[in-house]
């Protein structure tokens, strides 16, 4: 019998895309889109799409008895520079959508769950280079107490329930495809599109701010290959650290001017540098390329070069 996948937030940066390549695997009638309106169009028609807010428990159980669905993937969420703009909507969200999916799961009405998580775990208090598995968490933000209290329950709810439930700590996601959706890594996508655009750009953190990124092809690779592990495989419950490469404003304008010769950057650092300032600069993800093989694969250069080339086709 074919999985049946429900993706909650699927019009958001990455779970557009993750519904795109989940159905270029299982079949396009096995993947199930859903979110709370229909702004993504192209999503909308590009398969079956049900409205589902993520808060609404009923309707999340009805949608998985009606389309008999084996595994959730939870991608709604507020990010964090949104969630400094509405904390309380943004605890509401990111926790009630959780424990719908927990509670599911738990009732054995889906099998398996995935949950993504964030660097934004981490905190001042963290240590900033190859930042471990295992570590203080003292996160200042409330995506990322969200995050960390999310990662909390996952590993409750595996220990006591039996749920089969699994996290990647995502850090900064670079796409062509999908804007932003109000995070502190934003500048890393926005960037691109001023240099072709204006061939200038106004960042809003400063040059030597190193963060870690990834490009969202790495990005739904790690996920898809985390998701179709074996169990016994998987023997973080909480949230797997996941690492592409590090760079700064500075190296990524660096990066464009090889491409762009005449592209100029300026730096005028917003409530975002705080946030960005209490975070990892670099990840050792070594447990997840342990226990289940993980690899990346683009570099800074490798990023820049599929970025505007795509981006330049795009506008055409």
């Amino acid at each position: 019998m074919s999985k049946k996948i429900l993706i909650i937030g699927a019009g958001g940066q990455i779970g557009s895309e993750l519904t795109y390549k989940l159905r270029s695997i299982y079949g396009q009638q096995n993947v199930i889109a859903s979110d709370l309106n229909y702004n993504n169009l192209e999503l909308v028609n590009s398969g079956t799409f049900e409205i589902i807010d993520a808060m609404d428990y009923a309707s999340i159980k009805i949608c998985c008895e009606k389309h008999d669905i084996d595994t959730i993937y939870l991608m709604a969420a507020i990010l964090s520079a949104t969630g400094e703009k509405y904390p309380m909507k943004a605890w509401d969200l990111n926790m009630q959508s959780l424990f719908h999916i927990l509670n599911l799961a738990k009732a054995k009405a889906i099998k398996k769950v995935f949950w993504p998580s964030s660097i934004a775990v981490f905190g001042p208090t963290t240590p900033t280079e190859n930042t471990p598995q295992h570590t203080t968490m003292e996160p200042t933000t409330v995506y990322g107490i969200t995050k960390q209290v999310g990662e909390r329950w996952c590993e409750y709810y595996h220990e006591k329930y039996g749920v089969d439930v699994r996290s990647l700590r995502y850090p900064g996601i670079i796409s062509w495809k999908t804007l932003p959706g109000g995070g502190t890594t934003d500048y890393a996508v926005e960037i691109y599109h001023e240099a072709i655009k204006h061939k200038k750009y106004e960042c809003f953190l400063s040059e030597n701010t190193a963060l870690p990124m990834m490009y969202m092809e790495d990005a739904i690779k790690a996920t898809v290959n985390l998701m179709s592990a074996d169990a016994e495989k998987v023997k973080i419950r909480s949230s797997y650290n996941l690492s592409g490469i590090s760079f700064t404003p500075k190296q990524i304008a660096a990066s464009i001017k090889k491409q762009i010769p005449e592209f100029e950057i300026s730096y005028k650092p917003d409530f975002r540098q705080d946030i960005a300032n209490s975070w990892p600069s670099s990840i050792d993800d070594t447990k997840a390329r342990k226990d289940w093989d993980w690899k990346h694969q683009f570099d800074l250069d490798g990023i820049t070069k599929d970025m505007l080339s795509n981006l330049v086709s795009k506008t055409k």
